[in-house]
């Protein structure tokens, strides 16, 4: 399908820039968020105080790695060619680097990693850390790790092999759809009357419907984890960061889930408000990923170290209670 729209404003090449800006400081933030888990990580290895809140090392990085490498997917639906035409200093070997078609199977690729895997890992992720949180017990590395892919591989599995087959085989899957072939493109070829064609990728209806039957059943048991949770905690401190945590899942994901349906029906990949959109999507599950980090990852290292910082030679460590995944309980917050 090929359309003919307006040549790039600056407020196209403004929202395509502020998304790379982001998407570049997120993968910072996310080097030093593994940086800090690994220094954790030896530093557990060789004293006796962490080494029993050191179990959720490797889960940790799985978190961290699932978004970061979402973040990255991202920046594969942003239309390079326009992108470069709208550059006050042009790249000449740019448009040349890719083909319309390579173009477009990014797009593919986006919908895909992003919607069917990425994304979907790191919530399960995300709720698997929860799940564990109140556990005191010292746990086993091996067997945590191993549940926490079977898990993450259970939730994933069934909706990735449905984003494959919606945006590889469009044709094939709209008639156990029922949905037009329309609704079903990734990616739109546009006409602007400037070097030719070029490409803006698009969320095909079915699979923002898979992601958003995914997104209704994982919010369910996000919400039902984060009461078990609470129930459970004596520490306020502690309740208000799952709150916190609570709220950013719950807000981020049914707004993601809304604006794929208004891109997918509504709007158009070259309407100035489908692409205002898009960064606005972008930024709440940012935030989102960014709170979930801060919370489940950075904030509980911190804990531990402080913790064992404080700790006397022959105090044991089991001496504060662990929620490893969230942070410690221990007397009742003011």
């Amino acid at each position: 399908m090929v359309a003919m729209v307006p040549s790039p404003l600056i407020l196209n090449w403004f929202f395509h820039l502020i998304t790379l800006s982001f998407i570049l400081a997120f993968l910072l933030f996310s080097l030093f968020t593994l940086a800090f888990i690994f220094h954790f990580h030896l530093k557990a290895r060789n004293n006796h105080y962490l080494r029993d809140f050191n179990s959720l090392w490797a889960v940790r990085t799985l978190l961290v790695s699932f978004i970061a490498l979402w973040a990255l997917t991202e920046s594969l639906r942003l239309p390079l060619r326009l992108i470069h035409r709208s550059l006050f200093i042009h790249f000449p070997f740019l448009p040349h680097l890719l083909t319309l078609q390579q173009q477009a199977n990014l797009c593919r690729i986006h919908v895909v990693l992003s919607l069917g895997l990425f994304e979907p890992g790191f919530l399960a992720t995300l709720l698997f850390l929860v799940n564990v949180s109140v556990s005191i017990r010292q746990r086993n590395h091996t067997a945590t790790t191993s549940t926490a892919l079977y898990i993450v591989s259970a939730y994933c599995l069934p909706n990735l092999l449905l984003q494959v087959l919606f945006v590889y085989f469009p044709a094939s899957s709209s008639k156990y759809t029922r949905l037009p072939e329309a609704l079903s493109h990734s990616f739109v070829f546009i006409t602007d009357g400037g070097d030719g064609n070029n490409v803006l990728c698009a969320y095909p209806l079915s699979s923002s419907i898979s992601f958003g039957a995914f997104g209704v059943g994982y919010a369910l048991s996000f919400l039902l984890s984060s009461w078990r949770v609470i129930s459970l905690v004596i520490n306020k401190g502690l309740r208000v960061r799952i709150y916190v945590l609570s709220l950013a899942v719950l807000l981020a994901l049914p707004t993601q889930i809304l604006f794929l349906a208004i891109f997918s029906v509504l709007l158009n990949p070259y309407d100035l408000v489908f692409q205002g959109l898009a960064l606005l999507v972008f930024l709440c599950v940012l935030s989102c990923a960014v709170v979930a980090v801060g919370i489940l990852v950075i904030w509980p290292i911190g804990d531990s170290l402080a913790v064992a910082g404080g700790m006397c030679g022959d105090r044991p460590a089991s001496s504060a209670a662990e929620t490893d995944g969230i942070g410690f309980t221990g007397e009742e917050g003011g």
